[in-house]
This record gives C-alpha cells, sequence and structure tokens, in this order.
C-alpha cells in the first residue's frame, strides 16, 4: 500500500523543507492576479533573486508542505486561513485555475472549488494592503484591529 503525498501549503515562505513556485503574481498591485507555473520549480537562491528589488513573496507564490500544528493557521484538523479566505473574499473566476497543485493542495481538500475560485487573488505580502486580504490573513481586522491568531483546540 502506497503513502498518500503530502498535502501542501499554497501560502509558504520561501524557507519552508520542500517549497516550490508554482506561481508568478501578475496585475496591478489593486487587483492582482496569478499566473500559474506549467511545473512547480523548486525555490533556489537564483530564482528568489529574480524578484529584486522587492521581496520573493510579493512575486511568487510558494508551496511547501503543511506544517500541520507548527503553522498559526490550523486549528488540529483545518487551516482557518483557507476558511477565511473562502468566507471573507469574493470569487474571482468562474473556471479552475490551471493549478498543478491541486491534487495534494490542503485548501483545495478542505474547501473545494471554493478556495481556488479566490486563490488568484491571493499574494502572500503586498503594498499596500487590502484591508479584506489582511482580515483573511489572520494578521488584523477590517476594523483596523490586531487579530489574534487561533489557537489549536
Amino acid at each position: 500500500m502506497s503513502k498518500s503525498p503530502e498535502l501542501l501549503c499554497p501560502s509558504a515562505q520561501p524557507e519552508m523543507a520542500g517549497s516550490v513556485v508554482f506561481g508568478v503574481v501578475q496585475g496591478t498591485v489593486e487587483q492582482p492576479r496569478l499566473a500559474y507555473l506549467v511545473e512547480p520549480q523548486p525555490v533556489a537562491k537564483e530564482l528568489l533573486e529574480m524578484a529584486a528589488p522587492v521581496k520573493p513573496t510579493e512575486v511568487f507564490r510558494i508551496a511547501a508542505p503543511c506544517a500541520g500544528f507548527a503553522c498559526r493557521h490550523f486549528d488540529g484538523t483545518n487551516c482557518q486561513l483557507a476558511r477565511r479566505i473562502v468566507h471573507l473574499l469574493p470569487g474571482i473566476v468562474t473556471t479552475l485555475p490551471p493549478c498543478r497543485l491541486r491534487p495534494n493542495c490542503r485548501w483545495w481538500r478542505q474547501e473545494g472549488r471554493a478556495a481556488c475560485m479566490r486563490c488568484p487573488q491571493i499574494v502572500t505580502e503586498s503594498e499596500p494592503r487590502d484591508k479584506l486580504l489582511v482580515e483573511a490573513s489572520g494578521m488584523a481586522r477590517v476594523d483596523g484591529s490586531s487579530a489574534a491568531p487561533a489557537e489549536p483546540s
């Protein structure tokens, strides 16, 4: 019997073990849109340097194996980041994006099509920050107050 593949977090940081770039942020600061790579690329110093002078996380979407309890968004069962994205952000596409992560994506497995309809607008870091994206990230609420990270139950 083969082991099932590891679930991937589509909102990872480049320094995480096993991280890959799966998309490039295009569009505008106000309306970013992810262009999905045909094949995810392993994170390498040379690739990250291509983002200069801005942070790689402003240019690339990165995935890595889900960190589970090591992640502040994980509640012991689900990714609360994926839940907030689906509940707070509008869908922006009507067909599934051409994402190669989907078969192993934690957001897809947990939230299904609804997560994919919102994924192309997600940018790990951006300036200025969209208020709804900040709230969905769990970093603050739309009213500007801080949001405490969810504690695992």
